[in-house]
């Protein structure tokens, strides 16, 4: 049981595995459940557009698709995240690259732990849960700083 992170964009890189890692650990445990096996793809927009043709039927660009394998309190699942997606959004919403990044890694995460985002009353709770699952990767940030 473990999260594994697959780079198959080039001219990327993940930093802070091991913190992200742990930040991903923190939010699934806050809900009462454990980690199983989860993977994450960080991808192209026409590998992510393939997968979203392929498997959901759907001819759009995304930013996220998440597969989910959840048994019982065990959270699992494949995510596959659109680098080219991120930077976009990340210019769309004015913020950073790793601010965005973060957002769409957990984002798959409270979608395998049972938060969705159809519809607007949906997609409002998400943007809450998103935004106080990054307050808690910013705290542990601040602490692993000032260790």
């Amino acid at each position: 049981m473990a999260i594994h992170f697959s780079i198959e964009k080039e001219d990327f890189k993940l930093k802070d595995k091991m913190k992200i890692k742990a930040w991903i650990t923190s939010v699934v445990k806050q809900e009462g459940k454990r980690i199983g096996d989860i993977a994450y793809m960080f991808c192209d927009d026409e590998q992510v557009l393939e997968a979203n043709i392929s498997y959901l039927e759907h001819d759009t660009y995304t930013d996220i698709i998440t597969f989910d394998y959840v048994e019982g309190d065990v959270v699992s699942g494949d995510i596959l995240i659109s680098v080219d997606r991120v930077k976009e959004n990340a210019n769309l919403f004015q913020c950073s690259f790793e601010q965005e990044l973060h957002r769409v890694i957990i984002h798959g995460i409270l979608h395998l732990l049972g938060v969705g985002d159809k519809t607007e009353e949906e997609a409002a709770v998400m943007r809450k849960r998103e935004e106080m699952a990054l307050a808690l990767w910013n705290e542990m940030n601040m602490f692993h700083e000032k260790q």
